[in-house]
């Protein structure tokens, strides 16, 4: 037997949050089973319209309706329950109790709190109740008991009718057995009943009316064969919907493309029974055992359902589960489409504790210039928890993972059915789109009077005719008390009060012009504005508002828009009395050296002269929405990650190598991310969560990103610059492996998509994330904290964090160390005393004749040096360059930069100097650290000791490094070697030849 019910709405629930309001939904319990409606959030009086299946196994079982609060952090609030007897629904007229409004209880027995009402519609399905009478009628003869009856009408259900006379428990028996063999029979052969069943039915004396009625109602419905999809698009696109177009849902968007297709179309692919884009899908990701029932309507034709079950394939994690699919069209007016579906995966750990919910939407996309009809396809979703469990966050991001992998193939499947649109197919750019737009006339006659047409207005200038009458026709009156000819004081307290209130009145009208001439200025005068500067441009078209909210009883409000990108801002023209305002008006942003990835957008409503302006970017009840056109794009051409990654570098300290396009297109590819957006470095690292888990740490001008691959559970998540609010290096400690943790704290609800790997969070919303265990931590924790100050601090806080970081380095500038190598262990490789002064000796860096034939003999090709620049007191720095066949037989390019700084306690110098090998296999994996340590002799004139330092800074970890560095060093020690050797020959015959 199934017991079907609805639940359809409440009303005056008390209020369980601070806010005034509630977020209800609804939980059903009968026997062991258990479900509950969706949530509606902030409503004292919600509406569900969910219908539920039970399955009665007792009918001395109670239906348990109980409406709880959600909340988020807590236990949710209970609010009141209902308990309907199923004996009540099985002995009722029609085994219905039709739709009945039932008082909440509260918890406690006795209490006279008021939860409210709610109403409900139970009934037992009468497809299934005559059905299962044979299976249930020893269980109801023992449970109710099978009273004798004069008259046989009375009796409220077939099994429950007994003639001593005409029948025996056997015969009873035998009968519900006959009528259950018919309906366990299929379609085809139920819709023929033989005629001797319809014999034996109407011999039958204790058979009830309500049995006959039943029994035809069936044949009916098995007769009628299902409509077809057509005829059931026809009949919900003919209902008048006034429904709109539902939102997308929390959790996500999984696919958001344009289709050169008609909306109608795609909603026939992706939804027709005999569609063929499903039965590939199924094939491509290994579902079996589909079955999918009839679309059919409910409602009154409004809307249609279908159930959709499979046994879903195996994954590395997860065995083959079954899943129940049960679809309904939210809306279908020919023009837009939306279908729920809820899914239900019982077999999978803690099914039972949840269902999926996914939306499809199809909407028509924009006007292509073919005149071609396209349409977007939407499609988002959410976890809806039926229980409370402490493994949400694990089924959360299971979930995720699951449903993005699945719909990935999901839009590569129907992009090879449907031809999807290119945005060169769009075919506007920039200059075409703005070109269209044309800022709406203005007439400041016609606004002031729109404004100034108000109560204050008019009354103050009633007044003041008045006063100006009284004026002409009064008489001066005589000067007394304390009086004096210029000067007229009230005579009597009602003068008083009448001259305060023209005053407050004038003053009024006065803030009143005041404001409107204030606002007239700000006519939207960036609209038509170029840029100035080279850099990143951001242009925002502004178009319109819609149902933009009203803080005024009149039910209009004067709204403007704000925007602010990178702490630039841009304000709109104020439109008067509109809550659905057209603007058409461009504004552009200077030039940004930093790539802008947040753009604000505020909407304030001009409150006349009253009160400053308020903010209506917040409000919720009306679902305000604005349209706008937003374009960037970059004045530098090619060059610009070259230049971007340049000024990195000095912020860093340390060589950025240009990423290959592959490289970018994966990393682009792997995040979701435009094409504008460019890989600047990636680190090897853990991320601590739990348990440690390995990957790589994804750096742009815009995002930090992290992705790891464990057995294909993949791991990834990325947040913005500007969400970080502050980044904390903790000491290395065990849990760490011994090595420093860089710890990321977001600003307050930022980056709730990265949640899955945030190892804590805050009361206030703030994630963290904690990463270590670097190849090389300094270079990473600079390169982050680099990025970090050059996108997220405001200027204030960037001057602050130079003082702080001048204060530190102090020590190190007098000592002249160079940057990016705090973290090289240097080793001394070779020293040597020449006998060469030391001015002659710093030749070999002068970038003259001796330091080009120096480089030669150390067969260095195409060597090219900048000259020194001073970088600070007493610190100069320069670049080189050359190609040096000795390093490999692929004849290497080796990029380097030089620091030299003098020592003059020791009257001599110190260079240090970074190398960067190109075009040789793992040149990309390591930097190469000197360091010379020239001193004069003082003992000896004309004499200079050399030491040199060498140190290897490992960006990624190889096993090759030991045999690498032992390469490296002999090929050094050599070199070295040479040219030194070459220095002492050189100085000797310049002093043979100034002898000679």
């Amino acid at each position: 037997m199934k017991l079907q019910v609805r639940v359809i709405e409440a009303r005056n629930l008390p209020a369980m949050d601070l806010n005034g309001f509630s977020d209800p939904y609804v939980r059903l319990q009968l026997g062991k089973h258990r479900s509950r409606t969706k949530v509606v959030k902030k409503n004292l009086n919600p509406k569900w319209g969910d219908d539920f299946t039970f399955r009665v196994d007792d009918l001395k079982d109670e239906l348990v309706v109980s409406v709880l609060d959600e909340d988020k952090y807590f236990n949710d609030d209970f609010v009141g329950q209902v308990r309907v007897p199923v004996s009540q629904v099985f002995d009722a007229e029609n085994q219905s109790l039709g739709s009945v409004w039932y008082p909440l209880l509260p918890k406690k027995k006795g209490s006279k709190k008021d939860c409210g009402d709610i109403l409900l519609g139970i009934w037992f399905s009468q497809k299934n109740s005559v059905v299962d009478l044979n299976s249930s009628a020893d269980q109801r003869s023992s449970d109710v008991g099978m009273e004798t009856s004069a008259d046989p009408s009375t009796c409220a259900s077939p099994c429950r009718s007994e003639d001593a006379a005409s029948s025996s428990k056997d015969s009873q028996k035998s009968l519900a057995g006959r009528i259950a063999q018919i309906f366990q029979k299929n379609a085809d052969a139920s819709a023929a009943p033989t005629p001797s069943i319809s014999r034996s039915i109407d011999a039958s004396e204790p058979s009830s009316e309500m049995s006959r009625s039943i029994f035809s109602l069936e044949l009916s419905e098995d007769e009628s064969s299902p409509a077809s999809f057509d005829e059931v698009m026809k009949a919900i696109e003919s209902r008048d919907q006034e429904v709109e177009t539902p939102s997308n849902l929390p959790g996500g968007i999984l696919v958001d493309q344009l289709f050169m297709i008609t909306p109608s179309d795609l909603n026939t692919v992706l939804f027709a029974p005999d569609s063929s884009f499903y039965t590939s899908l199924t094939e491509l990701q290994g579902t079996t055992e589909v079955q999918i029932t009839p679309w059919k309507l409910e409602n009154e034709g409004e809307s249609a359902k279908r159930v959709v079950s499979y046994l879903k394939a195996a994954t590395k994690l997860i065995k083959a589960v079954k899943g129940t699919e049960e679809q309904a069209y939210l809306k279908a007016d020919g023009e837009v489409y939306s279908v729920l579906a809820i899914v239900s995966t019982p077999d999978v750990p803690f099914g039972s504790t949840f269902k999926v919910e996914v939306l499809y939407c199809i909407s028509p996309g924009p006007e292509l210039p073919s005149g071609e009809q396209c349409s977007r396809l939407v499609i988002s979703w959410r976890l809806n928890f039926l229980q409370s469990t402490m493994m949400k966050g694990m089924i959360e991001n299971g979930a995720r993972q699951g449903l993005k992998d699945s719909f990935e193939q999901y839009a590569t499947l129907l992009a090879q059915n449907v031809k999807p649109v290119d945005s060169k197919d769009i075919g506007v750019n920039k200059d075409q789109a703005l070109s269209s737009l044309h800022a709406e006339p203005q007439s400041d006659w016609k606004l002031a009077v729109q404004y100034f047409a108000n109560f204050t207005v008019f009354s103050t200038f009633l007044i003041g005719v008045y006063v100006f009458v009284h004026i002409m026709l009064s008489l001066p009156s005589a000067i007394q008390g304390l009086e004096f000819s210029g000067l007229d004081l009230p005579d009597s307290i009602g003068e008083f009060v009448v001259s305060g209130v023209l005053v407050l009145q004038c003053e009024r009208v006065l803030q009143l012009i005041s404001r409107f001439m204030q606002a007239r200025k700000q006519k939207g005068s960036d609209h038509g504005v170029k840029a100035h500067g080279d850099g990143w441009l951001l242009t925002v078209a502004l178009i319109e508002g819609v149902d933009l909210a009203a803080v005024d009883p009149s039910g209009h409000c004067d709204p403007y828009i704000v925007f602010t990108s990178n702490g630039k801002t841009r304000t709109s023209s104020i439109k008067f009395q509109k809550s659905h305002p057209l603007w058409n008006e461009i504004f552009e942003f200077d030039a940004m050296a930093d790539p802008p990835s947040v753009l604000n957008i505020e909407v304030y409503d001009f409150d006349g002269p009253f009160d400053e302006a308020v903010s209506l970017g917040h409000a919720e009840a009306c679902q305000s929405k604005l349209h706008l056109r937003i374009f960037l794009d970059h004045t530098g051409g090619g060059d610009v990650v070259r230049d971007y990654l340049t000024k990195m570098e000095k912020e860093v300290g340390k060589k950025i190598n240009v990423r290959s396009p592959q490289t970018n297109s994966a990393f682009q590819k792997l995040f979701g991310l435009p094409q504008e957006e460019f890989l600047i470095n990636d680190f090897t690292c853990h991320l601590k969560r739990k348990m440690p888990l390995q990957g790589r740490l994804f750096l742009s001008a815009r995002i930090v990103g992290f992705y790891a691959s464990l057995f294909g559970n993949k791991t990834k998540f990325f947040f913005l610059w500007e969400d970080i609010e502050d980044i904390q290096v903790l000491p290395p400690t065990l849990a760490s492996m011994g090595s420093p943790t860089v710890v990321m704290t977001l600003r307050p609800n930022r980056g709730t998509d990265a949640r899955i790997g945030a190892k804590t969070h805050d009361e206030e919303g703030r994630l963290k994330f904690h990463f270590h265990s670097f190849v090389s931590f300094n270079v990473a924790q600079k390169t982050i904290m680099a990025l970090w100050k050059a996108k997220s601090l405001t200027p204030e806080q960037k001057v602050q964090a130079v003082e702080e970081e001048s204060e530190q380095k102090l020590q190190s500038e007098e000592c002249g160390s160079f940057l990016g190598i705090d973290d090289v262990r240097f080793s001394e490789v070779y020293s040597l005393t020449l006998s060469v002064p030391v001015s002659f000796f710093m030749e070999l860096f002068g970038g003259g004749e001796v330091d080009r034939k120096a480089m030669e003999r150390a067969c260095c090709q195409s060597y090219s040096c900048s000259p020194w620049e001073s970088e600070k007191a007493d610190v100069y720095e320069r670049q080189t360059y050359y190609r040096d066949k000795r390093i490999s037989r692929y004849r290497g390019e080796v990029t380097s930069t030089q620091q030299k700084t003098l020592v003059p306690d020791k009257n001599g110098w110190l260079v240090e100097e970074v190398m960067t090998l190109h075009g040789v296999p793992l040149g990309d994996y390591f930097n190469l650290h000197l360091r010379y340590q020239i001193e004069e002799v003082a003992s000896k004139p004309n004499t200079t000791y050399v030491r040199v330092y060498f140190g290897i800074e490992w960006l990624k970890s190889s096993r090759h490094q030991k045999r690498v560095t032992k390469n490296i060093l002999v090929n050094l020690q050599d070199r070295l070697k040479m040219v030194f050797g070459f220095l002492e020959k050189e100085y000797s015959s310049r002093q043979q030849q100034q002898v000679a």
